[in-house]
């Protein structure tokens, strides 16, 4: 199995060739620590079993289908142990990094993955909020605890030279393409 004696197992789902010391490297190609596709599951940890997940440029490549996509994520949480962070990086879902890629399959948003809270769900619930109470209806939760983007240039260069404020950089952001390049999440696991 893919465990370490230690209680601290750490993962770094979908590594390439990007290797993490301290982490289990998992991926289905190159040379990992541990050969997997991350789409079949079940995957080869114990329940509440890794502390950390770095995802970094994996999550847009996994569940082209809804159930499969709600099977990875009700994995994430079955392996984590509660209060576990999950690293996500993935390029915005309006920038031709995404876009141009065919093996993108899923956009993925702090806002979406905030569909997974089941605080927020229970809030929407008792408002009469009709938003999908994702967490609720596949037993999962997860907050979403801080989130950045990376901002392309010319975008990025206004931002530092003072010439684009904050307001500014989100109606871009809403507005055009190319304007965020990488979204960086972590996503907290709440049992």
């Amino acid at each position: 199995m893919a465990e370490r004696d230690s209680d601290d197992i750490k993962l770094n789902l979908g590594c390439g060739d990007q290797r993490l010391p301290g982490f289990i490297n998992v991926d289905m190609y190159g040379d990992p620590d541990v050969t997997w596709n991350l789409e079949k599951t079940p995957w080869p940890w114990e329940d509440s079993s890794v502390s950390e997940v770095v995802m970094s440029h994996v999550m847009e490549h996994l569940g082209a289908t809804t159930d499969r996509y709600f099977a990875i994520i009700q994995e994430l949480y079955r392996i984590c142990k509660p209060d576990a962070a999950i690293g996500i990086n993935v390029p915005h879902p309006r920038h031709d990094n995404y876009i141009n890629d065919p093996t993108h399959v899923r956009p993925i948003t702090p806002d979406g993955l905030a569909l997974f809270s089941r605080a927020r769900n229970e809030e929407w619930v008792r408002m009469g909020i009709p938003n999908t109470p994702l967490a609720l209806q596949i037993g999962v939760d997860f907050e979403v605890e801080s989130f950045k983007y990376a901002l392309d240039d010319p975008w990025l260069t206004m931002v530092s030279r003072g010439e684009l404020d904050h307001h500014g950089m989100l109606e871009a952001e809403r507005k055009y393409n190319n304007v965020v390049s990488v979204i960086e999440i972590v996503w907290r696991v709440r049992k």
